[in-house]
């Protein structure tokens, strides 16, 4: 009896231990995927934008980004990221409108030390994305630093789009999450993200071009190869501004990412 609860109990660890599961959704930690193991990840993003219900009325829709992801541990250090891309727009139609496919992404992701050998664990993530309208090129460096059952987690984020009109511009969006996990398998968190434009003169100014900031709660459960993570974020800026035609942030944004490693 022993001997058969010690087996079911290492399968389970191991289970545990080969997933790779975001406690923000938002924040990619320094971890990356054991040589070889292979984790798919469905995002789903929603925030409501004006567009029109049904009837042909003015309303809140939900824009929504779908993006399902494959990662491979190349290296224990160095893993690779595929990703396929789907969107929606409210302003093209009535109703929740279809969603279509908005590109396709590349990504590495690296991580200079083992977790806990440095004082602060750090990693380097680019990525490069193909969307329908631009070539996206962006950097992050990944910082981390545990404290017993918490964690802070911060990416520092630069994004250079360039669209096929012919515009240019950089995004800058960091994000900061601290997450209190009282076991391997569960986590609470609160996590902010930022999302700024600037060097398009054609946008300076503008709604979409200006500093929006989003905070909320996130929660992660992990069970064996299975694992979910969501979060949902309250826009801090100008909260009592009517909602636009063209906005690409709502009052609220949430995410959730469902991970299966196989």
């Amino acid at each position: 009896m022993m001997l058969r609860t010690f087996v079911l109990s290492g399968c389970l660890f191991a289970g545990v231990a080969a997933a790779n599961p975001r406690a923000l959704p938002f924040t990619y930690p320094t971890e990356s995927l054991p040589e070889g193991e292979i984790e798919f990840e469905q995002f789903v993003d929603l925030t409501p934008v004006p567009g029109l219900n049904l009837e042909g009325e003015r309303s809140l829709q939900p824009l929504a980004v779908l993006t399902t992801e494959l990662e491979y541990g190349i290296t224990d250090a160095l893993e690779l990221g595929l990703y396929l891309q789907l969107s929606s727009d409210p302003s093209l139609g009535t109703g929740v409108t279809p969603v279509f496919l908005d590109g396709v992404k590349q990504r590495l992701r690296y991580r200079l030390a083992d977790p806990g050998e440095w004082p602060v664990d750090v990693a380097f993530y680019g990525e490069v994305a193909e969307l329908h309208d631009e070539l996206e090129l962006e950097g992050k460096v990944l910082l981390q630093r545990r404290f017993g059952p918490f964690r802070v987690a911060t990416n520092l984020v630069l994004e250079h789009e360039l669209y096929y009109s012919g515009e240019r511009e950089w995004v800058f969006a960091p994000t900061l999450g601290v997450t209190w996990s009282p076991r391997a398998s569960f986590s609470l968190g609160l996590e902010g993200f930022l999302h700024m434009e600037f060097g398009n003169p054609e946008a300076e100014g503008s709604f979409n071009a200006a500093p929006h900031l989003f905070v909320g709660p996130a929660v992660m459960y992990q069970w064996k190869r299975l694992w979910l993570s969501a979060g949902a974020y309250v826009r801090t800026d100008s909260w009592n501004r009517p909602a636009q035609d063209g906005d690409a942030f709502g009052r609220v944004w949430t995410r959730a990412i469902v991970g299966l490693s196989i």
